[in-house]
């Protein structure tokens, strides 16, 4: 062996070798072929909590009261005159609705607070029909994902899957069978480790992402672009080094 092969052969091959992933860590549901029976998730929605922003739309066939009840400073979002008007649900669960006053909505969904808030109103004016919407939800992607940030979205949930291609999916080093969830559940913060080569995902109720939930991609313990392995580095320039020397003192391979 001469000191040209060992520049164009051994490197590269070093470089090869420990940049390879083993394809069974990059591909999701590995166990697909073992678990063919249709999965079963009750998609339940999610309850009005403190600090949630709502979305309610009064309709009537009284000009008037669509007037007043549709055209509140409450909250605004977006601009011009097609910004979507909300409501902020206080710390107490309670929203603060024209003429009515406060309405206590917190654990209730969105079709019973409709319900509520409809009934509060039967009072002042009837004929009423009342709509409630989760507005501006959004969670947080972290770690090895190839856009981290925050994604706003319109739906009440959406699977993990959903959630991850938001921010482009996982990169060529993350861990699919290390993915951490945060989520906040009243005064508690929940932590979940989740599988996504694991097809039972699908049966879990953190299959479904909640608004407000974070979600941390883990790297594999391959070195990345994102991670440097000082160790790894050290021990491939050891082994350079020492090939280096052995070639020197003419010792072939």
């Amino acid at each position: 062996m001469n000191q040209k092969w060992y520049k164009a052969g051994i490197l590269p091959l070093l470089a090869f070798l420990v940049s390879c992933v083993p394809a069974n860590q990059l591909t999701y549901f590995t166990d697909i072929n073992k678990n063919l029976d249709p999965a079963i998730n009750a998609r339940t929605q999610k309850n009005i909590a403190p600090f949630d922003k709502l979305y309610i739309k009064v309709y009537s066939i009284n000009p008037q009261t669509i007037q007043i009840f549709n055209s509140s400073e409450e909250i605004r979002y977006g601009s011009g005159p097609n910004g979507v008007v909300g409501y902020l649900v206080d710390e107490t669960g309670n929203i603060n609705f024209p003429f009515v006053g406060n309405i206590k909505v917190s654990n209730m969904s969105t079709a019973q607070a409709a319900e509520k808030i409809q009934k509060a109103l039967n009072d002042y004016v009837s004929e009423t029909t009342i709509t409630v919407k989760f507005i501006d939800n959004q969670i947080t992607l972290m770690g090895e994902v190839n856009r981290q940030g925050i994604y706003p979205f319109i739906q009440d949930k959406l699977t993990i899957y959903e959630a991850l291609g938001l921010g482009g999916g996982l990169t060529k080093y993350g861990n699919r069978k290390n993915i951490i969830l945060i989520r906040n559940n009243g005064d508690k913060v929940l932590r979940y480790r989740l599988n996504l080569s694991d097809s039972k995902i699908m049966d879990k109720e953190f299959y479904y992402i909640l608004p407000n939930d974070v979600i941390v991609v883990e790297p594999l313990n391959a070195i990345s672009h994102s991670y440097q392995n000082n160790t790894f580095t050290t021990a491939l320039a050891t082994i350079t080094t020492l090939i280096a020397i052995l070639l020197f003192a003419g010792v072939h391979f």
